[in-house]
């Protein structure tokens, strides 16, 4: 089963591998990273590790029992109990639940470790994986419409007091 860990120096090949053979799949519903991103990764990632020692952003992998990362699990600008989530999974693990079940499993780190009470996210229109997925881990729409990467978006909230829909975390 794989094992959501926080991001680590050590994740580096492998989530570099997960970019590059994900990218097209991506580039579909969220947008593209640029050819930046993959030339100066190192320091991307040293960046993000700076962020993550401040307690500004939790950045995760979701990682095979092979090592192999299969998805990308994110917590950024984290103030004032808040933060805005963000996800993607690779396309071969698609359609298995995996990121229903890693985004109820962050929520639970999200309230007992990170001591967070809301998260934020968005989604595309075109992207019914992503909207899917917050729907059915508790989100709701908040009726703001986005522009992400210069398509329409939809703006969603989860708030983590209280008892959640369905008895989730």
């Amino acid at each position: 089963m794989p094992e959501l860990q926080r991001l680590r120096p050590d994740h580096a090949p492998a989530l570099l591998a997960f970019e590059r053979e994900n990218r097209a799949f991506f580039a579909a519903s969220v947008p593209d990273r640029g050819d930046d991103y993959f030339t100066h990764f190192a320091a991307h990632l040293a960046e993000r590790l700076a962020e993550q020692v401040t307690g500004a952003c939790h950045f995760h992998v979701l990682v095979a029992e092979n090592g192999e990362v299969l998805g990308r699990f994110n917590l950024v600008d984290v103030a004032d109990g808040a933060a805005e989530l963000g996800f993607r999974l690779a396309e071969k693990a698609t359609g298995r639940g995996l990121a229903t079940a890693t985004v109820r499993e962050l929520l639970t780190l999200c309230a007992t470790t990170y001591a967070l009470t809301t998260l934020r996210a968005a989604a595309t229109v075109t992207n019914t994986a992503s909207r899917s997925v917050l729907t059915r881990t508790g989100f709701v729409r908040t009726g703001e419409e986005l522009v992400l990467g210069g398509e329409r978006g939809l703006g969603y909230v989860r708030e983590l007091t209280g008892r959640a829909p369905s008895g989730q975390v």
